[in-house]
């Protein structure tokens, strides 16, 4: 079950939710039938709980919102998209463990 504390993105509101928020912002690139991003949801769902109040945590699905993975070159995914001041300061690419995603997060927050 995702958190609560997880946004949902879209092409739509991307600029306003994400490039213009005051607060950091890891975006999780993802489709449903992507089994590594399956796999990655409870990481993503973990996070946005530790770090609820410094860092808003939130997934696109690619398939229903193209433009933006289309933007920012995403060619695989997961793909998770770390937001300051509305420019990408950390990326990664693939399924990795919760450590890897804290230690890209903690230089930013």
């Amino acid at each position: 079950m995702a958190s609560d504390k997880v946004k949902k993105f879209g092409d739509a509101d991307f600029e306003q939710a994400v490039l213009k928020s005051p607060t950091p912002v890891l975006v999780d690139f993802w489709a449903e039938w992507c089994g590594p991003c399956i796999r990655m949801a409870p990481t993503v769902d973990a996070l946005a709980t530790d770090y609820d109040g410094r860092l808003v945590v939130g997934k696109l699905n690619v398939d229903e919102n193209p433009s933006t993975p289309t933007n920012y070159g995403i060619r695989g995914i997961p793909t998770l998209l770390l937001f300051k001041g509305g420019q990408i300061v950390e990326q990664i690419v693939g399924l990795v463990d919760k450590a890897t995603v804290q230690r890209a997060i903690d230089k930013h927050v």
